[in-house]
């Protein structure tokens, strides 16, 4: 394992980080790529410190001609993390910035399919690859505000889904992970514009929300299941949470 790659897209903070941390624990080298270079190695930094085998590179998933140089500089891929994504806004359609629902599918769509053409090639060469796409529950069905997101979500949804049809019987599974109500230290924020009151609300009264542990446990899980297995989707949400809109709030 410890000459197997995994690329972890989105991994400057939240469950980009903990993935990475997780598949470092695993035995595997990580590649950490996110916007924010500082962050990404700092983190790397520190897992190689920790005796783990990780590097940073500074990568716009948005940006193709930068995905391409990227995969251009990998000596190998085994697995990919597409993690890179995210939620700008709450309002109703009718109301919604245009601006905010392009970047959403960019990022959360496009940012998918860059990365998978560009390192399919890598993953198929390894007899063994795995991708993994980190979708959201907002994938699989729709809630008020949620429209743009919900969207873009449904388009990495879809991704998974047609590349598990278009790659059976190659040597490379397509793993889909999607998330509930996970509390990270950015997402509801950026969500929010910055506003903490918003982000806050988000969670209030929630006992226990999934942590970006929670999400790298289950991807590390997924990735590490004999190679004749494959975990199509897996939705996870705390046990407070029974649907987008049905949620256990205390007090």
């Amino acid at each position: 394992m410890s000459r197997r790659t995994a690329v972890v897209t989105g991994a400057s903070s939240g469950i980009g980080a903990a993935t990475a941390r997780r598949l470092a624990a695993s035995g595997y080298r990580v590649v950490l790529a996110a916007r924010r270079a500082d962050r990404v190695e700092e983190l790397a930094t520190e897992l190689v410190e920790e005796g783990r085998d990780a590097v940073a590179y500074a990568l716009d998933v948005t940006d193709r001609a930068a995905v391409d140089a990227f995969a251009a500089s990998l000596d190998r891929c085994d697995v990919l993390v597409n993690n890179a994504g995210g939620a700008l806004g709450a309002d109703r359609v009718e109301a919604a910035d245009p601006a905010d629902w392009r970047r959403m599918y960019e990022v959360n769509v496009l940012g998918v399919l860059h990365l998978t053409q560009a390192l399919l090639p890598a993953l198929r060469a390894s007899g063994d690859g795995t991708i993994v796409v980190l979708s959201s529950t907002a994938g699989l069905a729709t809630y008020e505000g949620g429209g743009g997101y919900v969207a873009a979500k449904h388009g990495a949804h879809v991704i998974a889904e047609t590349l598990r049809l278009e790659l059976c019987g190659e040597p490379v599974r397509v793993i889909e992970i999607a998330p509930g109500m996970v509390k990270t230290e950015e997402f509801a924020k950026k969500r929010f514009g910055g506003d903490e009151e918003k982000a806050a609300a988000v969670y209030a009264g929630v006992a226990e929300p999934l942590t970006a542990q929670d999400i790298a446990d289950t991807v590390d899980w997924a990735v590490t299941r004999p190679s004749h297995v494959n975990i199509d989707l897996l939705v996870v949400r705390p046990r407070a949470q029974a649907s987008n809109y049905k949620v256990h709030r205390e007090g």
